[in-house]
């Protein structure tokens, strides 16, 4: 693991806390309107589910009550703790997705949400994926979008023309980027920029065949956060790819 992956890893073993407060246990309107019912549709018929990055657990809590077998991985030792402490049926083992510690072909569906923005070395974890689905299987990916989530994107009021213009600024789309986020004050969070053709072309060249994909508007409950949202809402902030092991 290099020096920017070490930094990741130290940044979420410190901020551990500001993803777990904000963003789980009923926290976030887009993980309870949006994100975790669209997870549990694509994975009713699972029966043993791999969730990559797992966090404190709350994607593979709800696929353990549906009935599935849920591993959860994740590198960070604050969440997994987390995880554990929460219980609700999955295993969790601390690993990070370039290793996964499994064998060939051990789950029927793995599940990423949110975080092969955080990975380094994309092509072994997608490889990883891949080794460790079974023939058929089924790979649950969702990114924030990688257009419209570009480092610099965001809603202008411009009101150096006349009339003033409101637009959505695109970042520069095609140029892979590291940055560091400060997403809340004292929260500092390391994002990796990859247009999506990168990924793309990764899946497919590990065997995982696109079979649908998804650009859902935001969830009704989190545009009535801030009414500046409400003008962003035919941009979508999640990108969702459903692929299939060759």
């Amino acid at each position: 693991m290099g020096v920017s992956a070490d930094l990741s890893r130290e940044l979420w073993e410190a901020h551990a806390g500001w993803w777990i407060d904000g963003f789980t246990d009923g926290a976030d309107p887009e993980y309870e309107d949006q994100i975790i019912p669209l997870i549990a549709a694509e994975l009713v018929d699972a029966s043993s589910i791999l969730d990559v990055g797992t966090g404190d657990g709350q994607i593979a809590r709800v696929l353990a009550g549906a009935g599935a077998d849920v591993v959860g991985v994740d590198p960070t030792t604050n969440q997994i703790s987390v995880a554990r402490s929460r219980g609700g049926g999955p295993v969790y083992v601390q690993a990070g997705a370039a290793a996964l510690p499994f064998a060939d072909a051990s789950f029927d569906a793995v599940v990423a949400c949110l975080v092969f923005e955080h990975i380094d070395d994309l092509d072994t974890a997608i490889a990883e994926v891949a080794r460790v689905l079974q023939p058929g299987g089924r790979f649950t990916f969702l990114l924030n979008h990688p257009l419209l989530q570009t480092p610099d994107s965001g809603w202008i009021d411009d009101h150096m023309v006349d009339p003033p213009e409101q637009y959505w600024r695109i970042g520069a789309y095609l140029d892979e980027a590291e940055t560091i986020e400060e997403v809340e004050l004292g929260v500092r969070i390391r994002f990796l920029h990859r247009p999506l053709s990168r990924y793309l072309n990764a899946l497919a060249d590990a065997g995982l065949v696109l079979e649908h994909m998804d650009e859902p508007s935001p969830p009704e409950r989190f545009l009535a956060q801030a009414p500046e949202y409400f003008d962003a809402s035919s941009v979508p902030r999640l990108l969702h790819l459903r692929l299939r092991r060759m």
